[in-house]
């Protein structure tokens, strides 16, 4: 796929993965849409790059999505939709009652998978009028292996990656020319995981990672560890497991 010329809308990309992304396709010749729910964060990553379109947009908000759907087409149309906004609840215990465990999962799934839903069937009219068009659903390597400590954020993860091989799938029965990338992050250092002193990878090496994988039609876009946790969980399902959660983890789920 190529990325010059084509006009990018980046959901959650006024900080983290999605402001990375939008340096690195304005540096390719692409234009580049972005929404967030804070104001300040738009403002600040305008005036980091001028170039940048900056609206302030809540995926969880289905006025929010019409609204946004009347301002792109004003702006002419996308080419790509990188549905990259995601929440993570703080990590509770599942074997102690508590009424957050459904409300945070609530709140993960709105953003996480409903709302993605919503703007990919807001935006598929449009998107298979282009030439060439993509969606690019960010799942998570939580995805494959569940976490002890981010259950609920692992399982909407999970939700949007079965939804997105499907969507792919009935795309292609119809003759769509949109194409479906699910892009599989390991655990990326951004401010939803600044408490984790796990290994990390850099915002610039996942963006460059999505990137390649992108202009080779990779539809799925493993980077960094997951891509050897995806070798690993299909030989050796256990080890996988315990890699994602470690002993050390354990006292969290006590405290």
């Amino acid at each position: 796929m190529n990325i010059e010329g084509k006009t990018i809308l980046i959901t959650g990309g006024a900080s983290g993965i999605g402001l990375e992304a939008a340096k690195q396709f304005l540096a390719m010749g692409a234009k580049v849409i972005v929404t967030g729910r804070n104001q300040a964060k738009l403002d600040t990553a305008k005036k980091k790059y001028p170039a940048l379109i900056a609206i302030q947009s809540d995926i969880a908000n289905k006025e929010d999505g019409d609204s946004l759907l009347k301002k792109i087409k004003e702006l002419g149309g996308i080419d790509i939709l990188y549905n990259n906004a995601a929440v993570l609840v703080p990590p509770l215990n599942l074997g102690v009652a508590n009424d957050k465990h459904a409300e945070g999962a609530a709140y993960e799934m709105e953003v996480n998978y409903l709302g993605v839903i919503r703007l990919n069937n807001l935006f598929l009219d449009m998107l298979q009028s282009r030439k060439e068009a993509a969606i690019i659903n960010t799942t998570s390597i939580l995805s494959r292996v569940p976490s002890l400590i981010e259950a609920t954020y692992a399982s909407s993860k999970t939700a949007l990656a079965f939804y997105t091989v499907s969507l792919r799938e009935h795309l292609n029965i119809i003759g769509s020319n949109v194409k479906i990338f699910e892009l599989i992050p390991p655990l990326v250092a951004t401010e939803m995981t600044v408490d984790r002193n796990d290994k990390k990878i850099s915002v610039e090496a996942m963006v460059k990672g999505l990137i390649v994988g992108l202009q080779k039609d990779r539809y799925i876009i493993r980077v960094g560890d997951s891509r050897l946790l995806h070798l690993i969980q299909r030989f050796f399902p256990k080890i996988a497991y315990e890699l994602v959660n470690p002993k050390k983890n354990h006292q969290l789920l006590k405290n």
